[in-house]
């Protein structure tokens, strides 16, 4: 073989390893799990899809999301310490399911913090919500964005809840976060924190006579075939940190660790906008369906036994920084 002869050879070869190479690189995809514990007509699971189709689009495929929806990997909690360990990459819960790791969050769930829902993405779309998200790192988790499960509303089966004298008596179930324990007690109810996933049996055999959670989810999730009563009190607004093992996310290059907060953040948006754009036709839904609606509670009522004594324990606990930072960010 000549010289010349073994250069070309030696140059072609080269470029098949080359070529062999890239076409390793441009096809190998990161595949991350999705979980969360809402069923697929849920605004989570809308924008959990959207999510997903946004970051392969983007990314060219490098980067794919399978979802796992209705508590398929496990309760909140247990999704929860999946990301933690790493057996789940991404996972979307309330709020009030980290109350037991970053107790800084407990501060979101206070009653009657917000008014209306721009005033929580005033603070959760700032920098005390970006706080909150970097607190959790030392946890192993890499908070990516607020999406939200909404305001709150109560339902029960045994009477109309007008006043705050109405909740008295009443067997709630609740979130395992302590103000909305605490909420709950001070309004003469008996609080019964259990997960989501046991929620719809429990109001079926009533073990519990009530819950509260936001408009979209009681139609969703099928309450309103166990419940009889709704009041829209919005006595609380629960956000959804969308979360992801700290590990997974810190091993991605920059442009795609900075291409998944941009599409979770856009996504969040997306999901509040369906449930603010859904939220009358999910509570005519629901009248359709026989509850009775109280729309118009006594809620100053509500708001003037729990949200100063909730407050005030926060407070006792945690110090008033982080309320005042909040409040702060609501006066500009």
């Amino acid at each position: 073989m000549t010289t010349s002869r073994r250069h070309t050879t030696a140059t072609l070869l080269t470029a098949a390893l080359l070529s062999l190479a890239m076409t390793g690189t441009a096809t190998a995809a990161t595949s991350l799990t999705f979980a969360h514990a809402h069923p697929v007509t849920d605004s989570q699971h809308l924008a959990a899809e959207r999510f997903a189709e946004r970051l392969a689009e983007r990314s060219a495929g490098e980067l794919t999301v399978k979802i796992f929806p209705n508590g398929q990997l496990g309760n909140d909690q247990a999704m929860i310490s999946g990301v933690r360990s790493g057996t789940i990459d991404l996972e979307l819960s309330g709020n009030p399911y980290f109350s037991g790791l970053v107790s800084e969050l407990n501060v979101l769930d206070l009653p009657f913090l917000f008014d209306t829902r721009e005033q929580a993405y005033q603070v959760l779309d700032g920098e005390v919500g970006q706080n909150l998200l970097t607190a959790m790192q030392p946890q192993q988790i890499e908070g990516l964005a607020f999406w939200e499960i909404g305001f709150r509303n109560l339902t029960n089966s045994r009477r109309a809840v007008e006043t705050a004298d109405d909740i008295s008596g009443l067997t709630l179930r609740t979130t395992p976060n302590p103000a909305h324990i605490a909420a709950f007690q001070a309004l003469g109810a008996n609080p019964t924190p259990m997960p989501f996933a046991e929620l719809y049996t429990a109001l079926e055999t009533r073990t519990v006579d009530g819950q509260e959670n936001p408009v979209s989810l009681i139609r969703s999730a099928n309450l309103y075939s166990v419940q009889d009563h709704l009041s829209l009190t919005a006595h609380a607004y629960t956000a959804a940190p969308l979360i992801m093992n700290k590990q997974t996310f810190d091993s991605l290059a920059p442009e795609l660790q900075t291409l998944i907060k941009e599409e979770a953040r856009e996504a969040a948006r997306y999901q509040r906008q369906l449930n603010h754009d859904n939220e009358q036709g999910d509570l005519a839904f629901l009248e359709e369906q026989g509850m009775q609606v109280v729309r118009e509670p006594d809620t100053a009522s509500m708001r003037d036994k729990v949200a100063e004594s909730v407050r005030a324990e926060f407070t006792a606990k945690h110090g008033s920084e982080l309320l005042e930072r909040i409040d702060a960010a609501l006066a500009r």
